[in-house]
């Protein structure tokens, strides 16, 4: 976000005050002080701690917006150290204390919420908030703040049209949003002395939310094509590439739902505190817009395949939905979960296509991918550790378990080796491949592999989830590439 201070050579702007300092500046909380918005905030803690609940926020709203305000902040606890608050605007609000301006804090929030918050900055001295009767917000708090400091008797900060009302009974204004925003507002008034311009919503940010580059995790539902041995049956490859793409956006719900409800968390997190979400640099509606329209999106797509297909890409959405809300924090079946997760893209494919695959397929993909999601919480922890020491916590592990992890995972990897050894002496792979000997090779290869994926996170180099890593990194592609080099010349 950058600030700029408008010119005080400008006509319509000099208008002097002779006494300045004595003239309280009045500030908005959410999208101006705060990147974000703090009801809807409170809402995701109170979905994410009680969502059998949620009911009850429609049964507040019909009482009134500034009711269902006070029953959200009594039933939720905001971590207000944690939220994304506008650097340049905390900046000059510091200077101004420095200075002994008066500083109000005036916002549509509840005082339940406000009060913390100003507590927290130690720098406003009094609050003006919605009290369960009156939403403190546009005409509302333009009254309230005239029959507290009369007409011209305040500076205003704010970042809503809304606000319109209040900037010209100010005394000076202060303009917080985008550049077109901030134009059509000194369009509309003459006392705008100063804007702090914000960084409209890029691409980056959305691609960055929709976590697009996770999508490459849908490749698995090809593996069925590929296991079956149906490379050039062009049918089939384009089932599958609708396959993938339906489930991509499906994905791409569910890691913005994720994040709006793993704000505290991601806060709090040396690298995830980036995401746009948290990070404040996308507005949380656009979330909660946004992830039942790629929802929709996901099923009419998936309405091209047969019903199969569809039935398990439900599945896959609630499993990672109860995954979300609670079943994260359970420690060892979230890794488990994880696992079928990663499965249920295979079994998406297989449907998509109507080749269902065996039981070795089921069984090697799920031991891999056991020890893929032990990696991952591995890793987690080793971050974690860096950044708080060793009482350091990932989402219900502790730093000491670290070990347990990984013994767990290498077990499991040894095992996915051990399925594959027996598969090749079962005479199955007899059945499908002429030259099954070959297969031999992949052993120690993807033993190899598995190794190396482990000896990253146990030195502290698994930056990203190890499905992503392994698409990026160098050695795996290659070792990737000669498991399927091998498997074309077995067949």
């Amino acid at each position: 976000m950058k600030s700029k201070l408008l010119s005080p050579m400008s006509n319509r702007h000099q208008q002097p005050e002779p006494n300045k300092t004595s003239v309280p500046i009045v500030i908005d909380l959410d999208g101006s002080l705060l990147k974000s918005d703090s009801l809807v905030e409170s809402l995701m803690i109170f979905f994410k701690s009680d969502p059998l609940s949620f009911w009850r926020v429609f049964v507040w709203l019909i009482k009134g917006k500034a009711y269902l305000k006070r029953q959200v902040a009594k039933s939720v606890s905001l971590d207000v150290s944690s939220l994304p608050y506008n650097i340049d605007i905390l900046h000059y609000l510091r200077d101004e204390h420095d200075r002994e301006r008066t500083l109000i804090l005036a916002t549509g929030a509840d005082e339940h919420i406000a009060q913390p918050i100003a507590d927290y900055l130690h720098m406003f001295d009094s609050v003006i908030a919605s009290d369960g009767t009156t939403n403190l917000s546009g005409i509302h708090k333009r009254d309230r703040l005239v029959a507290e400091f009369g007409e011209g008797g305040f500076d205003y900060l704010g970042n809503e049209l809304k606000d319109l009302s209040i900037w010209q009974v100010a005394n000076e204004s202060m303009v917080v949003g985008s550049k077109k925003f901030i134009g059509s507002i000194e369009d509309q008034i003459s006392n705008v002395k100063r804007v702090f311009e914000l960084e409209p919503v890029g691409f980056s940010e959305w691609t960055h939310a929709l976590r697009l580059y996770q999508w490459l995790k849908n490749i698995l539902v090809f593996v069925p094509l590929f296991a079956a041995h149906r490379f050039f049956d062009v049918d089939l490859i384009v089932s599958s590439t609708i396959a993938f793409f339906s489930f991509g956006l499906c994905a791409s719900s569910v890691y913005l739902l994720n994040d709006l409800l793993d704000l505290t968390e991601d806060r709090r997190h040396p690298r995830k505190r980036f995401r746009p979400f948290a990070s404040g640099s996308l507005p949380l509606v656009y979330g909660l817009v946004a992830a039942p329209l790629l929802l929709i999106a996901s099923i009419l797509t998936a309405l091209i395949l047969p019903l199969t297909f569809l039935l398990i890409l439900s599945i896959y959405y609630v499993t990672t939905l109860l995954y979300s809300l609670r079943l994260k924090r359970v420690v060892i079946l979230d890794v488990i979960l994880l696992a079928i997760l990663f499965t249920e893209r295979m079994m998406a494919g297989s449907a998509a296509i109507n080749i269902w695959p065996s039981s070795w397929l089921l069984a090697l993909s799920m031991f891999i991918f056991t020890s893929l999601a032990l990696v991952k919480r591995y890793a987690e922890l080793a971050t974690m550790r860096k950044e708080y020491g060793e009482n350091a916590k990932a989402r219900n592990y502790i730093v000491s378990d670290s070990e347990l992890l990984m013994a767990i995972g290498v077990a499991s990897a040894f095992v996915s080796i051990l399925v594959l050894v027996l598969y090749i002496t079962s005479g199955t792979a007899q059945l499908f491949y002429g030259r099954h000997n070959l297969i031999w090779l992949v052993c120690p290869v993807l033993l190899y592999w598995l190794c190396y994926i482990w000896l990253i996170a146990h030195r502290g180099d698994m930056h990203d989830d190890p499905m992503i890593f392994a698409l990026k990194d160098q050695t795996s592609r290659i070792t990737m590439a000669s498991i399927l080099i091998i498997m074309i010349f077995a067949l």
